[in-house]
């Protein structure tokens, strides 16, 4: 098919983006199928085991994009094999993520649609049931031989085209690791693997947490019988968190705050809203410790409520 004849047909050679989840740092690869694709490839920042690759422009530049980190994918499997006594070649596996409200176009009429594209391109296609944590977005696995996957991208292509995302779309952002966090000695570690590892980020935060927390609570006094109640008394500590961020800390049904309870063993109460008033009211109580945790956890999902919505 010549290109002329597609685009005429199918407009096909409109500006398009798409959004694929990876893993781990593939910068340099990027940085040559930038020049080589001519297509727009940006990946997002952070630390988190999943980056995202966004990749914008004509179709033929991001089929162009896509053969290339399909055929990069697939070196990546045979290299990783030469040092396995594996024989069958694993397929290469995409995921793509995309808005919820195109997938039942991808998906067709009692799967119609993603029938057909697994029997004309011979790639595996599933769309997940569900959507990507805080987002509208499904991610969609392709896996197979490169060409069944580039061919399999086209036909999603064409899907996405002809029907375009309906309403707001909120865009799938990877969590940082969500490695545990132990606090000792004044230190943060995070576990990777076997080890704990010292975060000097965390331990920063941790003892500025702890510089702020009241020590000594008014009217603590040394127990009388200092083995009976070793751990010092409950204090509380009071945060005012503006309505239109509540959400981000509640989370659906409660995850979220539940998570930080948990976490960091304070017990918190959210207050009702009051009329009126554009904040709510946050009651922690438990150990200094368990205050500053919780405050920490707390500031940690503002801060990346915040700076996320800054560049949506």
């Amino acid at each position: 098919m010549e290109s002329s004849k597609v685009q005429s047909e199918g407009g096909l050679n409109v500006t398009l983006t798409i959004r694929l989840l990876m893993h781990g740092k593939k910068g340099e690869t990027v940085k040559k199928m930038r020049e080589e694709s001519a297509a727009r490839i940006n990946i997002s920042e952070g630390n988190c085991p999943e980056r995202i690759v966004t990749i914008t422009g004509p179709t033929d530049a991001i089929f162009k994009a896509f053969a290339m980190i399909a055929y990069k994918f697939e070196e990546d499997i045979i290299n990783s094999m030469s040092n396995s006594p594996a024989t069958s070649k694993p397929p290469v596996t995409l995921r793509l993520v995309v808005p919820a409200s195109q997938c039942g176009s991808l998906i067709g009429k009692g799967g119609s649609k993603i029938k057909e594209m697994r029997e004309s391109t011979g790639a595996q296609v599933q769309v997940a049931g569900d959507m990507l944590p805080n987002s509208t977005e499904r991610a969609v696995t392709i896996s197979g031989t490169p060409d069944a996957i580039i061919q399999c991208v086209k036909q999603i292509c064409v899907v996405m085209l002809e029907s375009p995302p309906k309403g707001a779309t909120i865009p799938y952002r990877p969590k940082p690791a969500s490695t545990p966090v132990i606090f000792s000695g004044g230190q943060a570690y995070t576990i990777q693997g076997q080890y704990a590892i010292p975060h000097p980020d965390l331990t920063k935060l941790h003892q500025l947490a702890m510089q702020q927390t009241p020590f000594t609570p008014l009217g603590q006094t040394t127990p009388a019988f200092p083995g009976l109640d070793a751990s010092p008394p409950a204090s509380t500590h009071e945060l005012t968190i503006p309505n239109d961020l509540i959400g981000c800390i509640i989370g659906r049904q409660g995850t979220k705050i539940n998570e930080i309870r948990q976490m960091s063993g304070a017990q918190i109460k959210i207050a009702n809203a009051m009329e009126g008033s554009s904040e709510r009211q946050i009651t922690i109580t438990g150990t200094p410790a368990n205050i500053s945790l919780a405050q920490y956890l707390i500031n940690a999902r503002l801060t990346s409520e915040v700076t996320g919505m800054g560049s949506l």
